[in-house]
Formats: structure tokens, C-alpha cells, sequence
């Protein structure tokens, strides 16, 4: 064997275990990142769970009387059977364990006022939700981007009327918003119906009136890292190559600018969720943010305390997931990794 096969020999060896010893690196940590996901998960639902199930047992009232109400010629026996079934006869300490050993197991327990276990009555109003905050998302979006391509780095009117705009979109109460767009176009011009969640049509109002805030943020983020980003070198580079303005915007800039906007993705949902509580009462349209409102007046603490918990996960599983696109998306982070 020759001096530079063995030298060639002993270099390979040092590369196949430099990439051994990375390829063991990245397998760690990505090990580490899904235990650090599934401990997070854990804390933020048993977070909500203790939060909310304090919040509920502050409220005011005995949640039998809600349980008992209709019944004439109520006992001491009816409702001391009553308490049994549900666990209300148990120590408030006693409740909070077998709720939370009952989360552990998926089971969120049954509702008192429906009679039907918790994941069921979630799931029976979960469509409805989704397809309005998503409807929602899509009108945000479109109209964010193009209201952010026609103003950033503009003139200064235009600027200062984006600027207006964002205020008040984000300032403005969604139930009085509601109440406007209905009071118009409803009950004044008679265009969609106001009340309900038949048809398409029973959407609009829903829909833009859930929307609009989050149009008022995404805007202002956008538009602000779209001027930021038209300062930058590769602009230059890119009109110097001939490129015209509206396809740097378009192409180039707004990609750029919509990397930060993607971090606000698990806080623009949360918005949505916590609105859809008012905006479902409002319109009188089913879904898990009218069944909370509904949960919270009859005291259904199983109930509320289930919708609290999906919002949490919700909004856990949608942190972890643009944590793991971004650095898919921007490629700075994956050669830093």
C-alpha cells in the first residue's frame, strides 16, 4: 500500500466520522426538540386546565342549581344524588385531581347541561368554527397583501391613510363592528341575512367582521417590513438587472416580508378563536365559541373547561408547527443549523 492510499485511506476515515458524529448531533437534537414540544404541550394544557378550573369554581352560583332547574318538588336526595353522579359532593381539591387524571386519559368528561361527553359536543360544533375562522384567514390575507403591495413605499398620504386604516381596524370593537355591518346591510339594505349559519351567504358578515382586525395587524407588519426590505441590497441588485417594480414587490420583497408576518400565525389563530366567541353569539351561528359563551352561563364547568383545553392545544400545536416551517422557509436559519 502506497504513502497516499493510506493517507487518502485515513482522510476518508475522518470524513465518515465527522459525519457520523453529525449525523448523531442532529438525531439529538432533534430528539431534544420533540421531548421540549410534548413538555410544553403538557405544561400549557394542564395550565389552562388549572386556570380555567379556578376561574369557574370563582364564579358565582351552585352549578346544581343549573343541573336541577326545571324540576319541581326538588329533595335533599335528588340533589345530593345528582352531586354523586357528577363529583360535586367531592372536595374541590378531589375534583381538580380526577379532572386532570381524566384529561390525562383523553377524557374530558361528560357535559351537564348537554348529557353528551365533552370531545363529542366539541366535535359536533367544530366544523362550523373552522370553516369561519377559516374564511376569516383567507380574507385576511388576500386583503393584507394587497393593501400592503399598494402602500408600502409610497407617498406619504398614501402611507398615512394605511396608517389610519390599521388603527382603527385593530381599535375597533368586533361587537360593535358587528352590529354596524348588520345594522347596514342586513337590516338597512337587506343584502345577507344577519342572523343563522344556512348558506354562504349567512358567512359575509361573520366573516368581515372577524376579519377586519386581523387585516389592521397584518397589514402594519407587512407593510412595514416591505419598506424595510425595498432599502436592502438585493432591490438594487434585482432593478439594476432590469427587473420591473412590480414583479420585485410581488416576488421578491413580499416573500421576504412575510417570513416575520408567519411568527404571528399561532397568535392571528388564538385571535380568531377567542373572536369566534363573539361573533358566533352575534350572529346567532353555531360553534365552539358560542358553545363556550352557552357553557359559561349554565356553568358547565366539564364543558368550558374542554374548549379552554382545544384552544390551548390549538394554539401549542400551531407554535410548534411554525417553528418547524420557518427555518424551511428561510434559508439563513437552516446554514446556521
Amino acid at each position: 500500500m502506497t504513502l497516499e492510499t493510506t493517507t487518502a485511506q485515513l482522510v476518508d476515515d475522518e470524513i465518515a466520522e465527522v459525519a457520523d458524529e453529525r449525523r448523531g448531533s442532529r438525531g439529538r437534537t432533534a430528539a431534544r426538540a420533540v421531548l421540549r414540544t410534548l413538555v410544553d404541550i403538557v405544561l400549557v394544557v394542564w395550565a389552562a386546565a388549572t386556570l380555567t378550573f379556578l376561574a369557574v369554581k370563582l364564579i358565582p352560583g351552585d352549578p346544581l342549581d343549573k343541573l336541577m332547574a326545571g324540576i319541581q318538588d326538588v329533595t335533599p336526595e335528588m340533589r345530593a344524588a345528582v352531586a354523586e353522579r357528577y363529583g360535586l359532593d367531592q372536595p374541590v381539591l378531589v375534583q381538580y385531581l380526577s379532572y386532570l387524571a381524566g384529561v390525562a386519559r383523553g377524557d374530558l368528561g361528560v357535559s351537564y347541561q348537554r348529557g353528551v361527553p365533552v370531545t363529542e359536543a366539541l366535535w359536533a360544533e367544530l366544523g362550523a368554527t373552522a370553516e369561519l375562522t377559516a374564511w376569516a384567514m383567507v380574507v385576511a390575507i388576500v386583503a393584507s397583501v394587497v393593501l400592503a403591495l399598494a402602500t408600502s413605499g409610497r407617498r406619504p398620504v398614501a402611507r398615512l391613510l394605511a396608517q389610519g386604516f390599521e388603527l382603527i381596524a385593530v381599535s375597533t370593537p368586533s361587537f360593535w363592528l358587528g352590529i354596524v355591518l348588520m345594522t347596514v346591510f342586513s337590516f338597512g339594505l337587506r343584502w345577507v341575512p344577519a342572523f343563522g349559519g344556512d348558506g354562504p351567504a349567512s358567512l359575509v358578515l361573520p366573516v368581515v367582521t372577524l376579519a377586519v382586525p386581523l387585516i389592521g395587524v397584518l397589514t402594519q407588519v407587512l407593510r412595514e417590513r416591505m419598506e424595510h426590505a425595498l432599502h436592502e441590497p438585493f432591490v438594487t441588485t434585482l432593478r439594476s438587472r432590469g427587473l420591473g417594480e412590480s414583479a420585485v414587490r410581488s416576488r421578491h420583497v413580499l416573500r421576504h416580508a412575510s417570513l416575520p408576518a408567519l411568527t404571528l400565525s399561532s397568535v392571528i389563530v388564538g385571535s380568531l378563536l377567542s373572536g369566534t366567541a363573539v361573533i358566533e353569539t352575534l350572529f346567532a351561528r353555531p360553534g365552539i365559541g358560542r358553545l363556550a359563551v352557552d357553557a359559561l352561563q349554565d356553568r358547565d364547568i366539564p364543558l368550558v373547561m374542554g374548549v379552554v383545553i382545544f384552544a390551548a392545544f390549538v394554539f401549542i400545536v400551531l407554535n410548534t408547527l411554525v417553528d418547524l416551517l420557518y427555518p424551511l422557509l428561510d434559508p439563513r436559519l437552516r446554514r446556521n443549523r
